[in-house]
């Protein structure tokens, strides 16, 4: 159960981390002559879902209880 609950924590924070990186940094935009590529800036839903799944996985590893 330790290792369970240490991979719960671990893999919450890095989704937090990761979507908190995405929602804020600024994408860059590619211009390549006429053409243009721009990416999402903002929460999306795939951010605000791996932040909500990470928030999760992090209550889940908090929460497990070790067995005596």
């Amino acid at each position: 159960m330790k290792v369970l609950k240490f991979v719960l924590l671990i893999v919450g924070v890095v989704l937090i981390i990761f979507g908190l990186y995405n929602a804020f940094v600024p994408q860059q935009v590619l211009n390549i002559g006429p053409l243009e590529v721009n990416a999402k800036e903002g929460l999306t839903n795939q951010t605000l879902g791996m932040i909500g799944i990470g928030v999760l996985a992090l209550l889940a590893g908090a929460l497990i209880k070790d067995r005596r």
